[in-house]
C-alpha cells in the first residue's frame, strides 16, 4: 500500500480550517478548494473582481500541485465554484488564459463549474483539482 502524504507549501495559503492543502497517494494528487488568498498575508484579494480572483486562485492550485512533485500540466480535473451565474463568462476568460498558458501539452484539464454559496462573502470563486503524476 502506498502511504497518504500531506502536501504543504508556503507558496499557497495555509488552510483556514481542519484540512490539508493537498494530499498525494501514489500518483494521485487532490488539491483542496482554494480561494483568492495571498499566501503571505492570508488576506482575500481583489474584492468584486472575479477575473483577478480566478487567476489568484489558480496560482494557489498550481503552487500546491507543484509542491506535490507534479506540474500544472498533470492536472486532469478542475472544479470551479462560483457564487453568481453572471460571473461565468468573466471567470471563463481568466480561467482559459491561465490554463492555456500553464498547460504546455495542450491537453486541457476536464472541468466542472458549480454555482453555490461560498464560505466567505468576499469569495467569488473557489477551485479544487486532481492531478495524476506519471
Amino acid at each position: 500500500m502506498t502511504a497518504k502524504i500531506r502536501v504543504s507549501t508556503d507558496a499557497a495559503p495555509a488552510p483556514a480550517h481542519t484540512f490539508s492543502q493537498g494530499i498525494r497517494k501514489g500518483p494521485f494528487v487532490q488539491v483542496s478548494g482554494q480561494g483568492p488568498v495571498d499566501p503571505q498575508t492570508n488576506e482575500y484579494l481583489f474584492p468584486g473582481d472575479v477575473a483577478a480572483q480566478t487567476t489568484r486562485t489558480l496560482e494557489n492550485v498550481k503552487a500546491i500541485v507543484e509542491a506535490s512533485g507534479a506540474t500544472f500540466d498533470d492536472i486532469v480535473m478542475l472544479r470551479v465554484y462560483l457564487t453568481k451565474r453572471e460571473d461565468f463568462p468573466i471567470m471563463n476568460d481568466a480561467y482559459g488564459a491561465f490554463v492555456t498558458a500553464n498547460t504546455p501539452s495542450g491537453v486541457l484539464p476536464s472541468r466542472t463549474t458549480v454555482f453555490t454559496g461560498l464560505p466567505r462573502e468576499e469569495m467569488l470563486v473557489e477551485i479544487d483539482g486532481i492531478a495524476i503524476v506519471d
